[in-house]
């Protein structure tokens, strides 16, 4: 049920207002001037707010202005019985989503209520789509390590200065390169990732440069290569230790004089691209034994960022493991768990051999697997001691000797593997249907599966709509 909030030192148009909007089945609060009105907008959660312009004590489109700084995508609707042109205009610009003279006229109302309430609705689920759209995330964290890094990133981002990212897996280095774009001159233009581990040797070169139709057996029509891509932008070489000796002199080429040839070609093509490289290995020691060229090294480490691995930044891990608490709650259309005090120590305890991805892992698990706050024996039952997220690590007799576990005694309740996935299968499509108000259509979208199977499901497991 959608909320709403009018605002008018009019008592009989708010009584008016609230008769007809409650009969419509919204919840309304109201109040009799802006500045009452503006406390309302910080405390709560606003569908719309219907705000009149001639108040005492302060403006209409004074409140209006004051809660775009509040709130920048709560929809208002002005009012105003001394409406002109230039009035309706001015709320526009402010922000406003529309303009209503008095007496309102019933229909219209409705209408742009409807309306208002549509567009709120499309621009936060267009803020949640981009937000899972977008890879680039925060970089979290207060340590002097972090801190350094985003120094430098502000520093190294506007030059079109190569930067070499060092670290172990999963730390975050892609995290690292997606900012100097995103801070870059050229963030306008494309960012293209290689991750030149996965793939092949024998095909890195056309990845990187291109190739010619007919240049190899499988080269049946020409091929952009990545290089070609970032014109304008930036190309990250993820894992360029991983990368042959022959694309590596090629790569040296591309950066030494701005050109590529795609594979079996002849033809010169000129490249404006910033390299930014990462790596987990040693490349002073690969240079030793000879599995990556040193001029090339010198090339890419003009600058080096290295992003430490979690471990030795355990002070921040309560920033991070909140942040991934209220986005993957977030995810899921769930309120936000909490992790007690000892359950954060003892997250902070652990190796974390995954690093900052495993974090996200564990988290994720611990939302849910664990009850409405996470403790420290949830954190102990979830975690391998040796640093992996395994539930496994955990006996069921482990965890009811500990303390008592909701789930040993599931566990317990079913006799073999079919019956316990017929009990998951069936509570995960319950909750589903549940959260979309059992739009079967919705839900068979969002688990990706098609409806008629949904269908079958309900009827196979006595699925009934709550009265």
């Amino acid at each position: 049920m959608a909320k709403l909030l009018i605002i008018d030192d009019e008592r009989a148009i708010r009584s008016t207002l609230r008769e007809i909007l409650e009969y419509e089945n919204y919840d309304v609060e109201d109040i009799d001037n802006g500045i009452d009105g503006l406390e309302l907008i910080k405390k709560d959660n606003f569908d719309l707010v219907l705000c009149d312009i001639k108040m005492n004590k302060m403006d209409g489109l004074e409140v209006l202005e004051q809660a775009q700084l509040i709130k920048p995508d709560l929809p208002f609707i002005m009012i105003s019985g001394h409406g002109t042109v230039e009035t309706a205009i001015e709320a526009s610009k402010k922000g406003a989503f529309d303009f209503i003279s008095k007496p309102p006229d019933l229909n219209r109302l409705l209408i742009t209520v409807r309306n208002a309430l549509d567009r709120g609705t499309l621009v936060t689920e267009t803020k949640v789509l981009k937000r899972k759209a977008s890879k680039t995330r925060e970089i979290l964290g207060e340590s002097e390590s972090i801190s350094k890094i985003k120094e430098t990133i502000e520093r190294v981002a506007p030059t079109d200065a190569r930067v070499l990212i060092t670290g172990a897996n999963g730390s975050g280095k892609e995290l690292v390169a997606r900012w100097l774009h995103e801070k870059s001159n050229r963030s306008e233009s494309p960012l293209i990732e290689v991750n030149c581990a996965a793939i092949p040797s024998e095909l890195i070169e056309s990845e990187l440069f291109g190739h010619e139709k007919g240049s190899f057996t499988s080269a049946v029509k020409q091929r952009i290569g990545k290089f070609e891509l970032a014109n304008g932008g930036t190309l990250f070489l993820d894992e360029i230790g991983d990368m042959s000796l022959s694309a590596q002199a090629k790569v040296l080429r591309a950066l030494q004089e701005h050109k590529i040839t795609r594979v079996g070609g002849e033809k010169e093509i000129d490249v404006n691209v910033r390299v930014l490289a990462a790596t987990n290995k040693d490349l002073l020691k690969e240079i030793e034994e000879g599995n990556f060229r040193m001029d090339l090294y010198h090339r890419l480490n003009v600058i080096n960022i290295h992003v430490p691995h979690l471990t030795e930044r355990v002070d921040d891990i309560p920033v991070i493991a909140q942040n991934f608490l209220e986005s993957i709650c977030g995810d899921y259309g769930m309120p936000v768990k909490k992790i007690n005090d000892a359950g954060m120590t003892a997250l902070q305890a652990l190796p974390w051999t995954g690093n900052v991805r495993e974090l996200h892992n564990m988290i994720e698990r611990l939302i849910i697997l664990s009850d409405k706050v996470i403790t420290e024996h949830d954190v102990r039952a979830f975690a391998n001691p040796g640093g992996g997220t395994n539930i496994g690590s955990a006996s069921a007799s482990q965890i009811a000797q500990s303390g008592g576990s909701s789930l040993s005694s599931t566990f317990d309740s079913f006799n073999n593997f079919q019956d316990y996935k017929d009990h998951a299968e069936r509570e995960f499509i319950k909750f589903k249907l549940e959260k979309n108000n059992w739009n079967v259509s919705k839900t068979a979208d969002e688990i990706d599966i098609q409806r008629s199977h949904l269908y079958s499901k309900i009827e196979k497991f006595g699925l009934k709509r709550a009265e």
